[in-house]
């Protein structure tokens, strides 16, 4: 057996260990952490309002509900995850009882405080309209595993084909396969991105652009999809997260490129809207007679209970036209698109069925499982990953399974066996030098540089670009709140809006509110992220500046930028606990959001016996001192 199939039988197996681990721990969060907590954390709304249900444009039956309470919580529902509806009563021994809804459902839209779910058509409407105490919440994601597993399963069983030739390859150290021609020129671009977008084209089988923080990785990616397709008549794009398929679709939309988006966006606006297929179908002209078929169905199925002549007769012909049409207009949409666009677990959808493309690109490679790659590469010739395998990994939530290798991707394995098909962008349009240096000198060989025009960007007049506030020595000391959201430093988180409060009064209001110089708040911890959203809701003095705020943890932050970041690490014990700020990549993320100004709060003498935090404190206490030096 070769080794490609013995590594990806491992890979299986702990995906195995993943997959009970996640749903023993969704039992156990149902079971006993207590409705309270599950809406805190963004899982359930509770007291919910159900809305108007409707069939949408693919023929299911959808409800609208609404969130009536606790709407400043950011919550985690988004298009194709699965919910669960429940009651909330009284038991006359156990007190207060949730009952769950019998059958599952699945989110269509979640945009603020209003949701769209497809429901099973059982008579679930009405129970949810005219319902009292309902409220809905997240349940175990079975459907992705059990396409991982079958992703896996066919990647092992393939033989002679392109998908067992890919396998191989991506297993071994063998030479990826390359065209040879003279190099494009791009004028618009910068060297390594111009060289990326070249060695895109010149592969045969597999490349990484790897995209540092501020890079342009995006960029890139649509001039190199725009210049395949002067070679191919449609690619797939995929990436892990419904966000990271939305940006690419936007940016790609803006060049001017037809894209059908598989799924709905997670931001519900015309603009986003436009590209789904949902919206696409519903816009074809044939649709309105395909709507008048499936209502004639069901009026027919209703009249079949009072008894109906000729009901099979009536109903084949309805239905073998309404298929008709069906196929008439996923056809033309289908021809029409230049890019089609999904999750990686959206690849499977129904719509993609015998669908083969000559590239498949794969962005924010570095935070999929290996298993989710395999979903869309069966369905491509080549792949192209784009990603940084130095920032957010993939959420693993095995111990054991994260030891064992699950969190190393495919993008990881490839950087590994084939350094030659790995073309690093070199060149940082975001971050003020001082910021940007010690993230390209710890994480990138120094290789990463700074464009010239953003080198020195700053907001005040002999500004220090980076501050340490130290909180050693002060009564800042961290809480234990529970697993599921881990530390809080209120203390800290005082100081941290104290701190933001002086800078932006340095500033000066005015000018704050003219340039819209935005600011973001980052904590590791959920439960710092939420106690710092409750104060700056609270404080007066950051009323005018609220819309220009996030709040968020790391990985809400993850793709984005602003002019002012302040971290809130919230460690601070006698033990030099630091937990999983361990992970240093996702520190690397919080560190290079930052175009202008960096504060960090901290405790050094918990910190600083991490050698990677003992650098960094280093690092901008010396920007300190040349600051004040000069």
């Amino acid at each position: 057996m070769n080794n490609a199939i013995l590594s990806l039988q491992q890979q299986r197996l702990l995906l195995d260990i993943e997959y009970h681990t996640e749903k023993e721990a969704y039992r156990r969060q149902t079971e006993t952490i207590g409705l309270q907590r599950n809406v805190k954390r963004g899982d359930a709304w509770f007291p919910i309002r159900g809305g108007k249900s409707y069939y949408n444009s693919l023929n299911q039956l959808v409800v609208e509900v609404f969130r009536t309470q606790d709407t400043e919580i950011e919550h985690n529902f988004e298009y194709g995850r699965p919910v669960c509806f429940f009651r909330m009563g009284n038991d006359p021994q156990c007190g207060t009882k949730i009952s769950y809804f019998r059958q599952t459902c699945t989110v269509s839209y979640a945009d603020g405080d209003r949701m769209v779910v497809i429901i099973p058509d059982n008579g679930m409407a009405s129970e949810i309209q005219n319902g009292e105490n309902l409220g809905v919440q997240l349940f175990f994601d079975e459907t992705s595993y059990k396409l991982m597993f079958e992703a896996l399963d066919r990647v092992m069983q393939a033989k002679g084909n392109r998908l067992a030739y890919l396998r191989d390859l991506f297993y071994s150290h063998a030479s990826a396969a390359r065209f040879s021609f003279a190099p494009l020129r791009f004028p618009w671009l910068n060297a390594t991105q111009e060289r990326a977008v070249n060695e895109v084209l010149r592969s045969k089988d597999v490349m990484v652009v790897h995209g540092p923080p501020g890079t342009g990785k995006t960029t890139t990616l649509v001039e190199a999809i725009n210049e395949t397709l002067r070679r191919e008549s449609q690619v797939l794009v995929c990436a892990q997260s419904n966000m990271a398929v939305d940006w690419i679709s936007e940016q790609l939309t803006d060049r001017g490129i037809n894209v059908l988006r598989i799924g709905n966006p997670t931001r519900v606006n015309d603009k986003m809207l436009s590209f789904t297929y949902e919206r696409r179908f519903e816009a074809h002209p044939d649709y309105p007679q395909l709507w008048s078929i499936r209502k004639a169905i069901r009026e027919l199925r209703q009249q079949r209970k009072r008894g109906s002549d000729n009901y099979h007769q009536k109903m084949d012909r309805l239905q073998s036209r309404a298929t008709e049409l069906e196929i008439r207009i996923q056809s033309q949409l289908f021809d029409e698109a230049r890019v089609i666009a999904s999750t990686l677990t959206g690849a499977a959808n129904r719509l993609l069925d015998g669908q083969k493309y000559g590239t498949l690109f794969i962005d924010e490679a570095a935070q999929a499982l290996e298993a989710a790659c395999w979903i869309p590469i069966r369905k491509a010739s080549r792949v192209i990953f784009a990603g940084d395998h130095c920032q957010l990994p993939p959420t693993v939530k095995s111990i054991a399974a994260l030891k064992g290798g699950l969190g190393k991707t495919l993008m990881e394995r490839i950087v590994d066996n084939k350094p030659e098909v790995v073309t690093l962008l070199r060149v940082q349009y975001r971050m003020n030098e001082q910021i940007m240096r010690f993230s390209s000198d710890y994480f990138y060989d120094g290789q990463v540089e700074s464009a010239p025009q953003i080198r020195y960007r700053g907001i005040l007049d002999y500004d220090n670009p980076m501050m340490w506030i130290d909180t050693a020595g002060t009564d800042c000391r961290e809480e234990f709140v529970g697993e599921s959201f881990g530390r809080i430093n209120k203390t800290e988180a005082a100081l941290t809006l104290d701190t933001l409060q002086q800078y932006l009064s340095k500033i000066g209001k005015q000018r704050v509110l003219d340039e819209r110089i935005d600011i973001g708040v980052i904590s590791p911890y959920r439960a710092q992220v939420q106690y710092l959203r409750r104060l700056i809701n609270k404080k007066e003095f950051f009323k005018p500046y609220r819309q220009l705020i996030s709040v968020n943890t790391v990985d809400g932050f993850q793709g984005q930028e602003r002019d002012i970041i302040v971290i809130s690490l919230v460690r601070a014990n006698d033990d030099g606990q630091i937990g999983f700020l361990r992970d240093l990549r996702r520190m690397n993320v919080a560190i290079t959001r930052a175009r202008m100004k960096l504060i960090i709060l901290g405790d050094s003498s918990t910190l600083t016996r991490h050698p990677f935090y003992r650098k960094l404190h280093q690092y901008v206490k010396s920007i300190d001192n040349t600051t004040t030096d000069n």
